[in-house]
């Protein structure tokens, strides 16, 4: 891609970013590194983390290093900002890009004094930010917002957005295994991600437990993966499928993004984990309730997209809960559905709907 810019692209300053904390959107954000990469072939790309997500960083190229940094979500913490600013500044970033919209995620940058400091108009950031973009809100999906702020100020987007990737080395999944005591017999793995922000995106987990259970019958493994938050989903499907099944949940992603590297295929919400096993290429079914795939499935293909055939017109919907109750737009999803979409994701022939 050959944009345009108002910085010398040959200077070796290097960039930060600061993502949107969420797994999934941390994911998307390697497109934009690899966008810069291209653009800046010079400069170093950091990125700004918290613990949760600073595993990813090993693994997506043309990152240099991550700056783990856990500020608190629902209160300022000056001080812990004026710290962090004064960490940025030992680095000499050149520029920084802000990606959420808050007002608090530009203040470490500007403490640190960055020169440029480029994020979208957002909680009256003049003077945090010294590049402000308009906007945001025009733009339909969020890889549309974050990518934009990696190129210049007016310029048109191109026709299709670099697609993040996850890169595991070779010898690291089969070293999981025998670290997690999961030899390879040979089965084909399915890792389920029963777990997503909220119970509205949760496909029910009566339904995984019973695809695990007719899974677990035609001879596949289940891995149940999440944070300890998902341990009583992943109990309850375990329980359901039997000795075929182990619960792998962890407050480590390691595990996760380890086990989605190895397993044949994966079942998952919209969540985090959907981003990551996409990211690194394993065949995803990703199930889809009140949000629309559209705007927030990740840009890599999935194997399927799962939706309900049933009509109902409070979609699309961001509420945590179901505002209306019902749940119909997971609890309508049939398990036959999902267990016809594995089945052909993994090459074998698709159980009768």
């Amino acid at each position: 891609m050959n944009i345009n810019s108002t910085i010398d692209a040959q200077q070796e300053s290097p960039i930060l970013l600061v993502p949107y904390m969420w797994i999934g959107d941390f994911v998307r954000c390697h497109s934009v590194v690899r966008l810069l990469r291209e653009r800046y072939p010079r400069r170093p790309i950091d990125v700004l983390a918290t613990t949760l997500c600073a595993p990813l960083l090993d693994y997506m190229p043309g990152v240099r290093k991550g700056i783990i940094w856990d500020l608190p979500r629902k209160r300022l913490a000056f001080s812990q900002h004026r710290a962090l600013g004064v960490r940025l500044r030992t680095e000499h970033y050149g520029t920084v890009l802000v990606m959420p919209r808050t007002w608090k995620s530009a203040l470490a940058p500007m403490l640190a004094g960055i020169p440029e400091r480029v994020g979208f108009a957002g909680e009256v950031r003049f003077g945090l930010l010294n590049d402000i973009r308009f906007g945001e809100r025009q733009l339909p999906r969020m890889i549309d917002r974050c990518g934009a702020l990696a190129l210049p100020k007016g310029a048109t987007a191109p026709a299709e957005w670099p697609k993040p990737q996850l890169d595991v080395p070779a010898a690291a999944a089969p070293k999981w295994r025998a670290e997690q005591n999961l030899p390879d017999d040979g089965r084909p793995v399915v890792a389920f991600a029963p777990g997503a922000v909220g119970p509205s995106k949760r496909w029910p987990v009566a339904h995984f437990a019973e695809l695990a259970q007719t899974l677990a019958a035609k001879g596949f493994a289940i891995w149940v993966l999440g944070s300890p938050i998902e341990a009583p989903l992943a109990a309850e499907i375990v329980r359901a499928a039997g000795p075929a099944a182990r619960s792998l949940t962890s407050p480590d992603l390691r595990n996760a993004i380890l086990a989605l590297k190895c397993a044949s295929g994966c079942v998952s919400n919209d969540s985090g984990l959907v981003h990551i096993a996409a990211a690194m290429g394993t065949p995803t079914i990703g199930i889809f309730g009140p949000t629309s795939p559209r705007h927030w499935a990740p840009l890599n293909p999935l194997a399927a997209i799962i939706e309900t055939k049933t009509d109902v017109p409070c979609r699309p919907c961001h509420k945590p809960t179901c505002r209306l109750v019902h749940h119909r737009c997971m609890i309508d999803i049939p398990v036959e559905q999902v267990l016809t979409a594995v089945h052909r994701a993994l090459g074998q022939v698709a159980a009768p709907a």
